[in-house]
């Protein structure tokens, strides 16, 4: 089951807060769940959200894909990860606004693949990150090798692989995989208001940063691909009514208002 409300963060700062809601399979994501998931992107993107929180009930984030009623012998592999899952992934990656997940418990397969796809991940102590698969005869999926290869190397992610070994959330911030590491208890309280204070911020600067992160995490463009980038988005920004806003509240020594435009 996937919840989806819009709150307002700040006057005109609207703030999609998404949920999934099956605590008692872990929130283990079954097909229609996906395409729960997509809508609630889609609707979040629609209502105008200059945020999105991802959060899951329960103690656990998301532990994959639910195979309780899946028979190995008739499964549909591709319809599920390339018709379902990387549609939905790349849905997310794209959103344009910042995103932000709070993630405890187990961050496993298409859940790991998840936060592959936010923006900006805050994990609890307790949450448990890495590859499974092998009790399965199954591989690593959602991205889960580019995220782990990129921030780990080569050894450490087949390490992971081999052995099924699962990293907690301060090892796995250490390792450089996620943003920040918290308390369980005080995980959900600190993601939102990191996302309260991206949604009532300079959103179309921030779009753009976004932007040209993802372009040096594809296109691998270095320094003067960055360079260049960066000073496009800025000449563009300059006929912003966030770009005045904030030259008019620093002339004027006060805090900026900002609209997201």
């Amino acid at each position: 089951m996937i919840a989806y409300t819009l709150e307002q963060a700040a006057p005109d700062a609207p703030l999609a807060v998404i949920t999934l809601d099956n605590p008692s399979k872990l929130n283990a994501l079954d097909e229609q769940a996906l395409r729960d998931l997509d809508a609630a992107y889609a609707r979040a993107e629609a209502d105008g959200a200059r945020a999105v929180l991802l959060r899951g009930e329960g103690r656990a984030f998301c532990a994959g894909r639910d195979i309780s009623g899946v028979d190995p012998q008739d499964d549909d592999v591709l319809g599920y990860l390339d018709g379902l899952v990387t549609p939905l992934l790349r849905r997310m990656a794209d959103f344009p606004a910042p995103t932000f997940a709070a993630a405890q418990g187990a961050c496993l397969g298409v859940g790991l693949g998840l936060l592959i796809a936010t923006d900006v991940v805050y994990v609890a102590e307790d949450a448990r990150i890495g590859s499974p698969f092998a009790a399965l005869g199954a591989t690593l999926d959602s991205g889960g090798h580019a995220l782990f290869f990129e921030r780990l190397g080569a050894h450490k992610t087949l390490d992971l692989i081999y052995t099924g070994r699962l990293m907690s959330g301060d090892e796995a911030v250490r390792s450089g995989l996620f943003s920040r590491t918290f308390p369980a208890a005080e995980l959900a309280e600190r993601t939102r208001e990191a996302a309260v204070l991206a949604a009532s911020g300079a959103t179309a600067a921030f779009a753009e940063s976004k932007r040209i992160v993802a372009r040096l995490r594809d296109e691998r463009l270095g320094v003067w691909g960055a360079l260049s980038l960066e000073n496009r988005a800025q000449a563009g920004l300059r006929d912003t009514d966030d770009y005045r806003e904030g030259f008019a509240a620093f002339r004027a020594k006060r805090q900026p208002v900002f609209r997201g435009r």
